[in-house]
């Protein structure tokens, strides 16, 4: 449905040009800020609300706005809209672009600018919001002519969603979204760029030789990243897993993509990962890396990480491609179509993998898992994080969540087991105030579903002025502030690698009553301060029709463990429980290198300086 039905060619402003696309691109919400410059764009708005076309959610900042549409995106897999004007408001979404950037999100951004004439003199409100954002999108334009805006939406909304995702700036001068042309509308997937065509079919050849490592492989890990989400591959890895009995770790993007309840399952590595991934990824022979980056949490000390194993990198994306690790079998192309090609090559040739070749492997996994639980401490007279957490995900356990960022994140994405696209969190930039807006977006394109924002008392103060938003439009999001009175994160590190100087972390002054300033907002506020209160508080949280905001409160100084500290490799963690280490620490081994025996595993050879 577009705004009017008119002939083909018709004489229209630049704002309506604008509008019109978007719509033609299945825009349903936007969200945004007006202002003076994007005022023209706003009036067109205006009238496409009212016909019913559009929805504009009015946030209460435009970090708001971004981290809104990142989360409407990472919920639907479709593009996600933000507005703001020019100036400040177009740099108050910097952090929301780069967040979305900096996890492959489609998005496509569109700031006011200041009237062409005036471009450059430092006119009120003016930024170079193009050149400010150049690192962190994927392509930007800046509207000269109004005659190009179908065109560039177009290739806009075309450059988010295709090769490897990301966010794309629109920046549009005052002026041209009141000069009026004959517009002629263009319809999405009838632009195509000269020089841009992503990869998607895999090399034959190199999905031959992929098939034949893990063929051969006698210790092979499955790596899964949020490509796979971004593919819709989980289909794909679920079945590659099962034909060849392999075992799967995701990253913190990639959770979702592999059923965590699935025996197979190791959950997530690094740094703050399972236990028995870490050790599997140390120890594996063959890594089999599925639109994930090699990303620097992950790995931990890069040179200790699966340092006996031979790669198998398959990403979108060729710059990924041995920019971090050189793989043995690089393969650039679409996550599910590579897959899908590899499944139908190993049926066709009609050699399945030995069923037990992979057994010992997977029994030395269990024996991990079982020594090395994740668990859930019940102090007593206090809550545990951990807790409050599983007992959400116990109670909602198909809902949406996103997370802000901190210990909370880590426990959740730990905790919380779920399908594809109902983990939404900030990985790469780790925003702190990402939670609340993202789960609004969310909730915006699936109304139907349940979504819950984990969130911590820091983090939550980041974007609290959101809950205006939620309140206005009567978005039920379910908001959990896991509460200690600190920067938990930055208090863990401080404790651990500073000599407890607790520098600026402590948050229990001056942090707000969260039960009375929800109510100020007009939306119900808890609070849940006993473990014989938790289960019955939370069942009504999700009973109540509309936004909830509950405050948690939890022991103070809780750790998350286990924890790969800086510098170090994936099986130096800390925060293991100490009978395990002793009894592991009392296992010995041979240096596959040099021959020494009687060596502890997880040591170097003191020989030879291998690892063992």
């Amino acid at each position: 449905m577009q705004l009017q039905q008119r002939s083909a060619v018709q004489r229209v402003t630049g704002a309506f040009a604008l509008i019109d696309s978007l719509s033609r691109h299945g825009v349903k919400h936007i969200f945004g800020y007006p202002g003076g410059a994007i005022l023209p764009i706003y009036d067109e708005l205006y009238r496409a609300e009212k016909a019913g076309i559009l929805q504009h959610i009015l946030v209460r900042h435009e970090q708001g706005a971004a981290h809104a549409a990142d989360g409407y995106a990472r919920a639907t897999g479709q593009v996600g809209v933000c507005f703001a004007t020019s100036g400040p408001g177009a740099t108050n979404l910097v952090t929301g672009i780069a967040t979305a950037h900096m996890d492959s999100i489609p998005m496509v951004i569109v700031t006011g600018q200041v009237p062409r004439p005036a471009i450059g003199s430092d006119a009120f409100q003016e930024t170079d919001i193009y050149g400010i954002t150049l690192p962190i999108v994927k392509h930007s334009y800046v509207v000269r002519d109004p005659r190009d805006m179908a065109r560039i939406v177009a290739e806009a909304f075309f450059i988010a969603s295709t090769g490897r995702p990301g966010p794309v700036l629109i920046d549009v001068p005052k002026d041209v979204g009141v000069e009026q042309f004959e517009y002629e509308p263009i319809d999405p997937g009838s632009v195509r760029l000269t020089g841009y065509r992503p990869t998607t079919k895999g090399n034959p050849r190199q999905i031959g030789q992929a098939l034949k490592l893990i063929r051969q492989a006698q210790k092979p890990l499955l790596y899964v990243g949020g490509g796979a989400i971004a593919a819709g591959a989980h289909a794909e890895v679920k079945e590659l897993a099962e034909r060849f009995k392999l075992p799967v770790t995701t990253t913190l993007m990639g959770i979702g993509a592999f059923d965590e309840h699935h025996p197979l399952s190791v959950g997530m590595l690094g740094m703050h990962g399972t236990a028995y991934a870490n050790f599997a990824v140390t120890e594996c022979d063959l890594l089999i890396a599925v639109g994930a980056r090699f990303d620097d949490r992950v790995t931990g000390k890069l040179d200790e990480f699966a340092s006996r194993a031979k790669v198998i990198h398959i990403d979108i994306d060729p710059a990924e491609v041995g920019k971090v690790r050189l793989p043995d079998v690089p393969i650039v192309g679409d996550v599910k179509q590579v897959l899908t090609d590899l499944l139908e090559r190993s049926a066709d040739e009609n050699d399945p993998a030995n069923p037990n070749q992979t057994e010992a492997w997977l029994a030395r996994i269990d024996r991990w898992r079982e020594d090395y639980p994740l668990v859930v401490p019940e102090y007593p007279g206090v809550l545990s994080p951990q807790e409050v957490i599983a007992e959400v995900g116990r109670q909602a356990p198909h809902a949406f969540y996103t997370t802000d960022v901190g210990q909370h994140q880590m426990w959740a994405a730990q905790f919380l087991k779920n399908g594809p696209r109902r983990w939404i969190s900030s990985a790469g930039l780790g925003t702190m105030g990402f939670g609340m807006p993202a789960a609004m977006g969310a909730k915006v394109a699936v109304p139907d579903e349940e979504v819950i924002c984990i969130s911590g008392d820091a983090s939550i103060q980041m974007n609290i002025q959101e809950l205006g938003t939620l309140a206005q439009y009567g978005i039920n999001v379910k908001t959990v502030i896991v509460n200690n009175g600190w920067q938990g994160m930055v208090r863990q590190w401080q404790e651990a690698f500073y000599d407890e100087r607790y520098s600026n972390s402590n948050m229990q002054v001056g942090t707000p009553d969260f039960v009375k300033l929800a109510e100020a907002f007009g939306i119900k506020g808890m609070i849940v301060e006993t473990r014989e209160e938790l289960k019955s508080a939370i069942a009504e949280m999700i009973a109540h029709p509309g936004p909830v905001l509950m405050d948690v409160r939890v022991k103070k100084n809780e750790n998350c463990y286990p924890m790969v500290p800086s510098g170090k490799s994936n099986a130096q963690m800390i925060g293991l429980p100490e009978r395990k280490l002793l009894e592991r620490a009392a296992e010995t081994v041979q240096c596959a290198s040099c021959g020494t025996e009687n060596l502890p595993t997880n040591k170097f050879c003191p020989n030879c300086g291998a690892k063992i």
